[in-house]
């Protein structure tokens, strides 16, 4: 695999507050998404789970199964029991071909909370990651057994949000799990992503882009807002996140810290589909990635 261009369906429909875009259908995301130029997407609420019908549905359009969202509860079970909890995903994305499954500890998250400002988001002591990190090594050995790569998802309102956070978790965890680098949560979360692409190079094994607007950023900081207000944007106001090359992260010089990477890069920039037009935005997201991926000399 070469780098593909992927989208997430986030930009259409959200999955935390499904009434945002909820009355988009699946067909009208999909059908938007190969104009805009992408060739995978990632799963969302709107999918079929059963491998012939999400085979179905994505068929004519295309599209690739990137991959899928997976909630983890590795602070309240053990792997045995993860990965109880997470063989249908894992069988579906197997069945799809999808080489690599996102993944995220939410079971002490606030993300999906609009009511939690991001000032109450978890946090692990010091004594708590080996153990945190030894679960995850061992339900990454078990997938990466069946041929697909866990890949941890950095989230705001998570306990894997800051830099030291990222650090944290890469030091507590084998080389079977991987980082799924987002550069948008990155930001948000006080992190330089072309730093933590050199820094973890070996490690990284998907891309999540999304640019970042520094002005509602900061207000989200300095007034403590939730995940949710600051994405989807207080009154008429825009989100924190949008499509890259609409914000402040530097695509090239995230792309020149990843030299030979080999696999997605997917838009995941959540909005208000009411407020910022998914396909306008996914068709400049596409142009930019294009044009930063070439500058730093990725064919």
């Amino acid at each position: 695999m070469t780098i593909r261009i992927g989208a997430n369906p986030i930009g259409w429909s959200n999955d935390d507050l499904q009434d945002i875009g909820g009355a988009t259908p699946l067909e009208t995301c999909l059908a938007e998404a190969k104009e805009a130029g992408f060739v995978g997407m990632e799963l969302g609420h709107k999918f079929p789970r059963e491998p012939n019908a999400l085979k179905a549905a994505l068929a004519p359009f295309g599209m690739a199964c990137v991959s899928g969202w997976y909630s983890a509860e590795l602070l309240r079970r053990d792997a045995d029991a993860e990965m109880a909890a997470l063989r249908p995903h894992l069988d579906l994305l197997k069945a799809m071909g999808s080489n690599v499954l996102v993944f995220a500890e939410t079971s002490n998250a606030i993300h999906g909370d609009r009511a939690r400002p991001l000032s109450q988001r978890p946090h692990l002591k010091a004594g708590e990651w080996a153990e945190f990190g030894r679960r995850i090594t061992q339900v990454a050995e078990r997938t990466l057994a069946e041929g697909v790569r866990l890949v941890y998802h950095h989230h705001m309102g998570t306990v894997v949000e800051s830099e030291a956070d990222i650090d944290a978790f890469m030091n507590a965890t084998g080389e079977a799990a991987h980082l799924l680098l987002d550069t948008g949560h990155a930001t948000w979360g006080g992190a330089d992503p072309a730093a933590l692409a050199r820094r973890y190079r070996a490690r990284i094994s998907h891309v999540h882009a999304k640019d970042v607007r520094k002005d509602v950023m900061e207000q989200a900081r300095r007034e403590d807002w939730s995940f949710l207000d600051a994405v989807l944007g207080k009154g008429e106001a825009l989100g924190v996140y949008t499509v890259p090359g609409d914000g402040m992260v530097d695509y090239p010089a995230v792309f020149r810290a990843l030299p030979g990477y080999s696999g997605w890069v997917v838009v995941e920039a959540e909005q208000d589909p009411e407020k910022a037009n998914p396909l306008a935005y996914a068709k400049k997201g596409v142009a930019h990635l294009r044009a930063a991926l070439a500058q730093a000399g990725h064919a």
